[in-house]
């Protein structure tokens, strides 16, 4: 009896151990197929970031070559019409110098004025040209080429001063190209629209993170609210591309004021000694 009695019991046990291997061997094949689904998974959200990351690189590259293609067909077209003309203007004005001076005349300044200016035109349009063709990078105009437009104005009968306030140092290339184009594009309206015998003062003041050009003239002024053109729209697109600011408008003793206000990183560089566009008899 006894012996049937611990027969049963030692069954029971076995039975008991089995169950326990089953249930331990399911749990086992369950996190296995677990860890194999999560693997997929896993490989499955990454071939679906690749995929979009590859799509996103595709659309880049293929926006960037139709800015390329863009570029490059402006690029023929102001060649195609632009320095055929001024290159016709150059070489008319050339030679009307080269015959007064044959009869023994002195050329008018206003021809030798056109000469220069001309002359200038062809290499910042080359420049520019260059510049669409390298993918967008900066031409060299910066503000060490103020004294050049003061020269160019005053020829164009524009009489000019210069004031530079605070240390000058290098510029980012963006900004000192956008400074170089503010104050060229304000002279110039100076001649345009000043009226006879205006004159025109160029601030230009180095702050710790900004940079502000101011151009006045005493002219004849402009209404109450100019009508913008191309000259001045490009020059507030220019400046707001840079994070900067301008305000145009008649001046309050008279004539035009054209101020622009341009963003400085703090790592401008550090003062230097000589100061663009300052020349002996300019304050």
């Amino acid at each position: 009896m006894q012996i049937a009695a611990g027969r049963l019991y030692a069954a029971r046990m076995g039975t008991e151990r089995g169950r326990q291997r089953l249930l331990a061997a399911g749990w086992l094949v369950s996190l296995g197929i677990t860890a194999v689904a999560y693997l997929q998974w896993r490989a499955y959200v990454r071939e679906v970031e690749q995929r979009a990351e590859d799509a996103e690189r595709t659309r880049d590259e293929v926006a960037r070559r139709r800015a390329v293609e863009e570029r490059l067909r402006i690029a023929r077209e102001l060649h195609d019409s632009l320095t055929h003309s001024i290159s016709v203007i150059k070489v008319q004005a050339g030679v009307a110098a080269h015959l007064a001076r044959k009869r023994g005349e002195e050329p008018p300044p206003a021809l030798l004025a056109i000469q220069e200016a001309s002359t200038d035109a062809a290499r910042e349009l080359r420049s520019t040209l260059d510049v669409l063709r390298r993918d967008g990078e900066p031409n060299g105009n910066g503000l060490d080429r103020l004294a050049t437009l003061i020269d160019r104005a005053e020829a164009a009968g524009v009489p000019a001063t210069v004031r530079v306030v605070g240390d000058r140092r290098p510029l980012p290339p963006e900004v000192d190209q956008a400074a170089y184009r503010v104050v060229q594009e304000a002279l110039t309206n100076v001649a345009r629209h000043g009226g006879p015998g205006a004159a025109a003062t160029v601030r230009v003041a180095f702050a710790a993170r900004e940079l502000t050009v101011q151009v006045d003239d005493d002219g004849r002024g402009a209404p109450a609210a100019p009508e913008p053109g191309h000259g001045l729209t490009g020059m507030r697109e220019r400046v707001v591309a840079l994070g900067g600011t301008l305000d145009a408008g008649p001046g309050d003793d008279g004539g035009f004021s054209v101020r622009v206000a341009l963003p400085l990183p703090q790592d401008a560089g550090r003062p230097v000694a000589d100061v663009p566009g300052e020349r002996a008899g300019r304050s």
